[in-house]
């Protein structure tokens, strides 16, 4: 039951950071961030890619990573790069952000489906989730969108990662692929972690607090 509720209250979490910090984007968003990234990183290293390797040929599970990171780089063209903290919304925009919200369900679906058979990246996907849901909250918040289509960008946006785990669990055909389909899933999770690990720092300043938090997400995730 936690493969399907923990993703949803994930969103939930990012959701009521905002609400409760009233829409600032304190400091504890950048290094939560930090946090995930190195977290999602070594589950995927750990537990994820091992498995994959074991039930496909070395070059076979090469070529759907990199199909994973190729399609994730196709999906940030059309969300900005909103999975991995980079959310721009125009704020003369009226009209909702269709592009931006298809985007993102489609890679909250796929993360969905290594959670069945791998249930510690259950606990990847949802600290991933949290500062990704707070910084889409603070900008769809500052946005000129109605209440009713945020809460129901939220509401799709947080059911999606159940929705492909309940998929991966039950459809007799994706389970035929599943180990395909995870190989583009470490793809995916691969250059959204990197991209958030090996940004410049503002200033190019050693961040020695970002780092503390990198090697912690890094350890947490061996020892879990």
């Amino acid at each position: 039951m936690k493969q399907y509720l923990l993703p949803f209250l994930a969103v939930v979490i990012g959701v009521l950071l905002v609400v409760i910090f009233k829409n600032k984007k304190p400091k504890y968003t950048k290094l939560l961030l930090s946090f995930s990234g190195a977290f999602l990183l070594a589950l995927t290293l750990f537990d994820l890619l091992p498995e994959v390797y074991n039930h496909l040929d070395a070059k076979t599970t090469g070529l759907f990573i990199m199909l994973g990171i190729l399609f994730q780089i196709l999906l940030e063209f059309f969300s900005k790069g909103a999975e991995h903290g980079h959310v721009h919304i125009n704020d003369a925009e009226s009209g909702f952000p269709w592009v931006l919200f298809i985007s993102l369900c489609i890679h909250s679906f796929l993360e969905g489906f290594p959670i069945h058979q791998h249930n510690d990246m259950v606990y990847g996907v949802i600290i991933h989730k949290i500062p990704i849901a707070a910084l889409i909250t603070t900008y769809l918040v500052q946005s000129k969108f109605t209440k009713k289509q945020i809460v129901g960008f939220f509401i799709t946006f947080a059911l999606m990662t159940p929705m492909g785990t309940l998929v991966s669990n039950t459809v007799p055909f994706v389970g035929n692929y599943l180990f395909f389909i995870n190989g583009i899933v470490i793809g995916i999770f691969f250059h959204i972690s990197t991209v958030i690990l090996f940004e410049s720092n503002e200033n190019h300043r050693f961040n020695l607090s970002k780092l503390v938090v990198i090697m912690l997400g890094i350890v947490v995730a061996y020892l879990i």
